[in-house]
């Protein structure tokens, strides 16, 4: 499916919950749950990505720390190469710039939504924790 595109997102937990999003419904995979992030533009580092993409994204700044996890996702229209970065809000307060939703949920919450099929990995181990 061609050259795999480079995403980021972020893992940020407070208070034993961690933040996902829901996506707009124009969007492709429209409805879902995500971790905020995007794609990385040409010439930036992951972490230059995270920082931009969160300050678009939820109008918050967040310090990348180390990455949770990396997959690659085959879509019918895309594949990503994803990578999940551990993150922390040092800045703001999340706002829905962009989504349709925002939640903090426990791990134990996470079969009660529908997330982006490129999660599922993520979620497993997220689980297992």
């Amino acid at each position: 499916m061609g050259t795999p595109v480079s995403v980021v997102a972020a893992l940020i937990w407070q208070d034993g919950k961690f933040l996902i999003c829901r996506r707009p419904p124009h969007k492709a995979r429209g409805g879902l749950y995500e971790f905020v992030g995007g794609k990385v533009e040409p010439g930036e580092t992951r972490a230059q990505a995270l920082i931009r993409e969160c300050r678009e994204e939820l109008d918050v700044t967040v310090e990348p720390r180390e990455i949770y996890m990396e997959l690659v996702h085959e879509y019918p229209d895309m594949t990503v190469d994803l990578t999940l970065i551990s993150s922390r809000i040092v800045e703001g307060t999340p706002k829905l710039l962009e989504h349709t939703d925002i939640r903090w949920i426990a791990p134990s919450e996470i079969p009660l939504y529908s997330f982006c099929p490129a999660d599922k990995e993520i979620l497993e181990k997220l689980m297992k924790q």
